[in-house]
């Protein structure tokens, strides 16, 4: 069985470190972690190292720090632009793309989104995502936690302006697939995931006139909440990260 992860601000640099706060009650309280056991700590930024658990309380853990690594980032970097969707569909799409191997993640703000981010509440939403994120990463035991981009999303033209010769746009009606398109070795990778209601043809517009080229999966149409995470798929197989 794979060691536990959790996240810390920065991998420690001595021998012996006290995890405590929220990770700390988790490994403690929830996990139960008791004295002899191993788990691992990570930055979310590539750093990884081993721990062994020296003595456990109540919501901390003593630990004696013996393995030290860091994993560099993923090339090419993995982008998608996630449409946002109502209820918990977006959350479902961040952690299911986490898990996959995503690397950032734009929220969209499509014509045609049902669900909008306005003002507080989308800064609360964009904080959902990238604790979802968060905790999906830990979870895949993730060394790098994907970026969750946007201020608190990203409208159309803000995204064209993230596209070029390396993005595609799902869209059922393309004649290309993605699993026979050309792929770079390094850069970055962008994928475009429209909203239920699909993406309206000026957007298809804006984007071909940005360099994105669409492509499909298959014969049958996806949800939102999962087509991005069948395009990851056959990415990560065609990359050589699966």
């Amino acid at each position: 069985m794979s060691l536990p992860l959790f996240v810390v601000n920065e991998i420690p640099p001595g021998d012996e470190y006290t995890l405590d706060g929220p990770e700390g009650h988790h490994a403690a309280a929830v996990q139960r972690l008791r004295a002899g056991e191993e788990l691992l700590l990570g930055d979310g930024r590539g750093g990884i190292a081993r721990a062994q658990v020296l003595e456990a309380a109540k919501a901390t853990l003593r630990l004696s720090i013996h393995e030290r690594r860091h994993e560099p980032e993923p090339a090419p970097r993995i982008v998608v632009a996630q449409a946002i969707a109502k209820g918990d569909r977006g959350e479902l799409a961040v952690q299911a793309m986490t898990e996959v191997g995503v690397d950032e993640i734009l929220p969209w703000a499509a014509a045609r989104s049902v669900a909008q981010w306005r003002g507080e509440r989308g800064f609360k939403a964009r904080e959902r995502w990238a604790a979802t994120a968060r905790e999906a990463a830990k979870q895949a035991r993730r060394a790098w936690i994907p970026e969750i981009g946007g201020d608190p999303d990203v409208s159309t033209k803000q995204l064209a302006h993230r596209l070029g010769p390396h993005s595609f746009v799902l869209h059922e009606e393309a004649a290309d697939r993605l699993s026979t398109v050309d792929l770079p070795a390094a850069g970055e990778i962008v994928l475009v995931v429209g909203p239920e209601g699909g993406i309206d043809d000026a957007e298809i517009q804006t984007f071909g006139a940005a360099g994105a080229r669409p492509v499909r999966l298959g014969h049958t149409v996806l949800r939102t909440s999962t087509a991005g995470v069948a395009a990851l798929s056959v990415l990560a197989t065609r990359l050589g990260r699966w």
